[in-house]
């Protein structure tokens, strides 16, 4: 069915039409106001029901429930948009996979989780909770299941923009879709906005071409708009190399927090094998001598290692015709298979990066 929602008159027209309609008489300029909104309001009820129900019935029932047909034209909006976009629901449990004892949950928790459940709290003590933040480490280090583990926590819509995605039209276009995606995300709520490798959309402009340029200053413009609207929306960038991005979007006022993201401590290392040991059919393992074996082992590097594993005791069941139970055995033959991502070098580069870029 034809939204006609665009449809322009002038504004003594539609004070003349609204009362032709209605028999309501509004001054011109409120009257021109109130006809955009009767045009969407057409369109929404024709889609209820499925068909064209009119401009007067449109009309009399926008004017008589105006608050509540405006509530559900935007309630409608936001969800068409949801869905275009690709918005998921993220259950709590994720973020209870991440370890108390590292230090980006502590921070995440404190920073922009309580501020946001806490509402009434924060408005007291005048505190603003974050609306824009960047999370940068080594590749594999749960960037990326940072992001998911918020919008469970917070239960808001978690949608992921890959600059792939941006790039479906071709390079010349990445700033336009840039754009467009920033301008339909500031009409939803409560939702987190993740962008990965951002690093290729937001690199330095010193040593840049002229459209790599044009993308990184079409960001720089859009931070504020979004920081700027009253709906709760939060922006989660990540990159693996924070040194490439440009030097404008690491001064004070684009991003409120830029967070490092390391490797697992022995607590870390434990909190996820527990979760992935759960999806297991297993025998006794020694989860102590587990954990010491996948030092240096990123979250991503552990969860590669167990899908190897669920993998193995699966072709030995069938081979064998026998119920497989996974053992430290089992991990063992497994283990070496892996290179750790995280070598002495990369902790190192990634230490002074934190010394450098963090804000907290």
């Amino acid at each position: 069915m034809k939204d006609n929602s665009q449809e322009t008159l002038s504004p003594e027209t539609c004070s003349k039409k609204i009362f032709e309609l209605t028999g309501a008489k509004f001054e011109p300029d409120i009257a021109a106001d109130l006809w955009s909104k009767i045009l969407k309001h057409k369109w929404f009820l024709s889609e209820k029901v499925g068909r064209d129900v009119g401009y007067r019935v449109a009309s009399i029932d926008f004017i008589e429930n105006m608050e509540q047909a405006v509530d559900e034209y935007m309630s409608y909006q936001r969800l068409d948009i949801l869905n275009q976009m690709g918005a998921q629901r993220i259950g709590r449990e994720i973020w209870d996979t991440i370890s108390d004892s590292q230090p980006p949950k502590q921070l995440v928790q404190r920073r922009i989780i309580l501020p946001l459940t806490e509402e009434s709290l924060s408005r007291k003590h005048g505190v603003v909770p974050p609306k824009a933040i960047t999370f940068f480490g080594p590749p594999g280090t749960g960037k990326t299941h940072f992001a998911k583990a918020i919008a469970g926590a917070l239960s808001w819509w978690y949608i992921e923009i890959a600059p792939s995605m941006l790039m479906s039209d071709g390079v010349e276009k990445i700033g336009a879709n840039l754009r467009e995606v920033m301008e339909r995300a500031r009409n939803l709520d409560e939702v987190v906005l993740f962008i990965d490798e951002f690093d290729e959309i937001a690199s330095s402009r010193d040593a840049a071409d002229r459209i790599d340029k044009s993308i990184t200053n079409e960001f720089l413009k859009q931070i504020p708009l979004l920081k700027n609207q009253g709906n709760k929306i939060l922006l989660v960038c990540a990159t693996n190399y924070i040194r490439q991005l440009d030097a404008a979007m690491l001064r004070p006022g684009r991003f409120d927090c830029i967070i490092p993201v390391g490797g697992l401590d022995k607590d870390g290392r434990t909190t996820i094998l527990e979760y992935y040991l759960s999806k297991l059919n297993t025998g006794e393992i020694d989860l102590d001598q587990l954990v010491d074996r996948v030092s240096g082992f990123t979250p991503a590097d552990i969860q590669y290692l167990f899908h190897q594993v669920a993998q193995f005791a699966f072709e030995q069941e069938l081979a064998t015709q026998k119920d497989y139970r996974v053992t430290l055995e089992t991990f063992a033959q497994i283990i070496p298979r892996i290179t750790p991502s995280l070598s002495d070098d990369v902790i190192k580069e990634f230490e002074k990066d934190s010394v450098l870029y963090s804000r907290i």
